[in-house]
């Protein structure tokens, strides 16, 4: 396996950071997944676009444009010969003297791992998975902006901690006024009332690319959509309940803590629009050359 680390790709196991990274350090730094399908990076432009933001939120420049950044991801690509793969792409404040002033670190480290992408078993569609709402409670927006994707997921992490005690796949967070939010890796949505719920930007949770999509998809077929404030109370009255994410792309979620619900028409209806989607944005960039995608003439 190969990685890419500062401009060079490397042999994973010479792919070395610094004790005194920040991003080890302190959690100081941004990242971005991404999916590929076929040897094409799913959506890499919004993907990139949301990495600078990040990077930009937090005073932190990331030394290469984003055009290189891409060439970057598609060489580690084919270095690895993948075809469908997990994509990583992290940017850390970068090695520096201990403490927390962040000029203490001229250059940032940018590393782009991946990993050959396998499924998620078919039982987890066809059957749906278990959510619990823990304890945690999602970080206050006013103190971390969740338009950042950083790397500090203790919040998040404390969270699932919780879900692995109840053998549960999944945790969904209130926020501090007692309203849903998000998972700890996802967007959550739920049918009730012949609409499509889910958490507001508002509410403190990331905009996920996946949650954009679907929830397009969902208008473009007619459906009633909503965008708002929910309490747990609601979410456990819904018909149908499902969360989305760049590699699951629309999960159906068939229990949350006590509650239980059918794996419904709308979530396997989204999903598979949504990969209808993917399939006909690989083929457009595919029909726009090789050079763009990976693969030699």
């Amino acid at each position: 396996m190969f990685v890419y680390l500062n401009g060079k790709i490397v042999p994973a196991k010479e792919a070395v950071v610094s004790v005194f990274d920040h991003g080890f350090l302190y959690g100081d730094g941004v990242y971005e997944t991404m999916k590929v399908y076929d040897g094409v990076v799913f959506m890499i432009d919004e993907h990139l676009q949301r990495l600078y933001r990040s990077a930009s939120l937090i005073g932190l420049t990331i030394p290469s444009v984003s055009d290189g950044l891409k060439i970057a991801i598609y060489e580690t690509l084919m270095a690895n010969s993948l075809r469908n793969a997990y994509v990583r792409v992290t940017v850390s404040r970068g090695p520096g003297a201990i403490g927390l002033d962040p000029d203490f670190c001229p250059v940032p480290t940018v590393v782009i791992i991946m990993e050959d992408f396998k499924e998620y078993p078919a039982a987890y569609y066809k059957n749906g998975i278990s959510l619990i709402i823990p304890e945690t409670r999602r970080n206050l927006k006013e103190a971390i902006n969740p338009q950042i994707k950083s790397l500090n997921f203790l919040n998040n992490i404390l969270a699932k901690i919780e879900a692995k005690k109840k053998n549960a796949y999944e945790a969904v967070m209130l926020n501090a006024d007692g309203n849903l939010t998000e998972g700890t890796i996802s967007n959550i949505a739920f049918y009730k009332n012949n609409t499509l719920c889910t958490p507001s930007i508002a509410c403190g949770i990331l905009d996920g690319i996946t949650r954009g999509i679907v929830l397009d998809l969902a208008r473009r077929e007619g459906l009633q959509v909503k965008e708002g404030t929910f309490t747990k109370e609601e979410i456990y009255g819904a018909q149908e309940v499902f969360i989305t994410n760049t590699t699951m792309e629309v999960m159906p979620v068939s229990k949350i803590d006590d509650r239980t619900y059918p794996v419904g028409k709308i979530a396997g209806l989204l999903r598979t629009l949504y990969r209808q989607e993917a399939n006909a944005y690989i083929a457009n960039i595919k029909s726009e050359g090789p050079a763009l995608w990976g693969q030699n003439e």
